[in-house]
């Protein structure tokens, strides 16, 4: 499909956030509330990813996604996110992240949509942080208790790569994987929740 090109300016702009790089790494959590011990094969993985580091690996389909992407996030007049060089980092690195972790950007939006509503310093009750809600423990447990989960990058790279690994757990099943992400396996309400986002809002094709 022909595509028309976007706007010298903020073609310009994407360009120069693709060529950004996270230089530091993180990993996962349980969003559960089982102890971190419970679950040694997602404390691995926290400290494989914590190195790794990806960008779009095509241009222009990155451009055409963060245009459509961020002209959704800016329909969306309760958000804090106002400022469009903003959205457009923030989708970059949804994006980037996803990608590196092997799942759908969109289907993150879905879970931020419902973990945080995108803010990016939402605390829960139980205090999960940031945009993906990440429980502080998981820092302790990988030996990187300096990470700041309110950083946006930080923040995606520890739940895109939670969210990948309770996905894999589950053998490609999003119900169950959403439900361990939430801590809420055996139920349906909150997959149910994050997958109405992902159709009414983040569906992508």
């Amino acid at each position: 499909m022909l595509i028309q090109p976007l706007h010298k300016g903020l073609s310009a702009l994407v360009t120069a956030s693709l060529t950004c790089c996270l230089l530091w790494g993180l990993s996962l959590q349980s969003q559960a509330e089982a102890m971190p011990n419970h679950d040694p094969e997602l404390r691995q993985a926290l400290r494989e990813a914590a190195s790794a580091a990806e960008s779009f690996p095509n241009r222009f389909d990155a451009e055409v996604w963060l245009v459509d992407m961020q002209s959704r996030l800016a329909g969306m007049k309760w958000i804090k996110l106002k400022n469009r060089k903003r959205r457009l980092e923030f989708l970059r690195l949804v994006h980037q992240e996803a990608t590196r972790a092997g799942i759908s950007p969109e289907m993150v939006l879905a879970v931020i949509h419902v973990e945080s509503a995108f803010d990016r310093f939402a605390v829960s009750r139980v205090g999960a942080q940031g945009y993906m809600q990440i429980m502080p423990f998981w820092k302790r447990e990988i030996g990187r208790e300096d990470d700041n989960l309110m950083s946006m990058a930080t923040n995606l790279r520890y739940g895109c790569t939670i969210l990948k690994h309770y996905l894999d757990k589950e053998k490609g099943n999003w119900i169950r994987a959403l439900a361990r992400y939430n801590g809420s396996l055996g139920r349906t309400t909150y997959p149910e929740k994050v997958l109405d986002r992902w159709q009414r809002y983040w569906f992508y094709q």
